[in-house]
């Protein structure tokens, strides 16, 4: 992986459309701190899943990172003349007030002929600034937490940006070390010990290390969902979880003494189960979450049972952050039929994990 591009913060380059809109009047500041919510890749459906949620209305007070421009040529596309676009410096300047989209962007203004399903480098770049500059004001206590709306990777390593995707950069740019990513619905909650790496590497990342430290925030994120004691079940990595060393060790020499460790720290942790039935008696309420070995394992289950109301949790931060659990389906992007119904399903969520006080 090459060095990150720095996050600009810089005035509107040369060239490119100013933001449109007047700033927030002090009557519409909330006293609540706002969530963050990032635009993504400008060319995706991200802005139009932001318009449709904000239109609809929110129980908390946002603020968006991304393209004023973008936002306001979304809502007129749409034909949301109820709402409207303005430009802040600060999250301090989200507004409570219906139909009133506050809009951070402290890098330039996105090309006016940007088009909807089209991969565009800037776009890609713009979702890398955005999201930095939400991780910055995160960490500086600013916001409530973050919810991303998707980016593309094509397009944001183009831009500048090599990274496989937000994972990786929130956890760069805030300096967490452990850290995973969990994928959650109203029926299951799925922690991944390893992300996006190739299948033929995952054996060699299965180790102690990472196995203690996936459980310890399988069991931290169900904590923070407000269940007391979570039941953490742990999936093998081979077919009928090794079957005792018959299709594979890794059962045996890594994944149970894991357990053991975990279970010797107070987590009630239990496995490693076949990766072919554990997910069915979560589902039945057996367990509170599952831990899968890699990507695949644990997303199947969880987006077979629909996309709408999945969300992604990067657990281990030291703010909050969710996300949609789709990509920028640039096939549809611009059309008007997007689904805002994961991306409220996120907002929601990182809600519950940060109660005010």
């Amino acid at each position: 992986m090459s060095a990150p591009p720095q996050a600009t913060h810089g005035a509107n380059a040369a060239g490119t459309r100013e933001a449109s809109g007047p700033s927030v009047p002090d009557r519409a500041v909330s006293e609540v701190r706002p969530v963050a919510i990032t635009m993504g890749d400008a060319a995706g459906i991200g802005p139009e899943i932001i318009i449709k949620m904000l239109h609809a209305g929110l129980p908390a007070p946002a603020v968006v990172y991304g393209d004023a421009g973008v936002l306001q040529a979304t809502i007129e596309r749409l034909g949301l003349s109820s709402i409207s676009v303005h430009s802040a410096d600060r999250p301090d300047a989200a507004t409570v007030e219906p139909g009133r989209i506050v809009v951070i962007n402290r890098w330039r203004a996105l090309p006016s002929g940007l088009l909807p399903g089209k991969l565009d480098p800037a776009a890609g770049r713009g979702a890398y600034e955005y999201l930095c500059h939400a991780i910055d004001d995160a960490m500086a206590g600013h916001v409530r937490a973050i919810v991303t709306a998707p980016l593309n990777k094509e397009a944001m390593q183009q831009g500048g940006a090599d990274f496989p995707g937000h994972t990786e950069i929130l956890a760069e740019r805030s300096g967490t070390e452990h850290y995973a990513m969990m994928l959650a619905n109203r029926e299951l909650r799925v922690l991944l010990v390893t992300i996006h790496v190739p299948l033929a590497e995952v054996p060699a990342r299965i180790t102690l290390h990472s196995e203690v430290n996936a459980i310890r925030l399988a069991h931290q994120a169900c904590q923070q969902a407000g269940i007391a004691r979570p039941r953490v079940a742990v999936a093998g990595l081979n077919p009928h979880a090794g079957e005792n060393g018959r299709f594979g060790r890794e059962e045996q020499l890594v994944i149970s003494p894991a357990i053991a460790q975990a279970c010797a720290e107070g987590i009630d942790a239990s496995g490693p189960w076949p990766g072919d039935t554990i997910f069915m008696r979560a589902r039945r309420g057996e367990f509170d979450i599952v831990v899968a070995q890699y990507h695949d394992q644990g997303l199947i289950p969880v987006k077979y049972l629909g996309v709408d109301e999945g969300v992604n949790v990067t657990v281990g931060l030291p703010f909050v952050r969710t996300s949609v659990d789709h990509g920028t389906a640039y096939d549809i992007a611009g059309q008007g039929i997007a689904d805002p119904s994961s991306l409220r399903a996120a907002f929601d969520m990182a809600l519950s994990m940060t109660p005010c006080r």
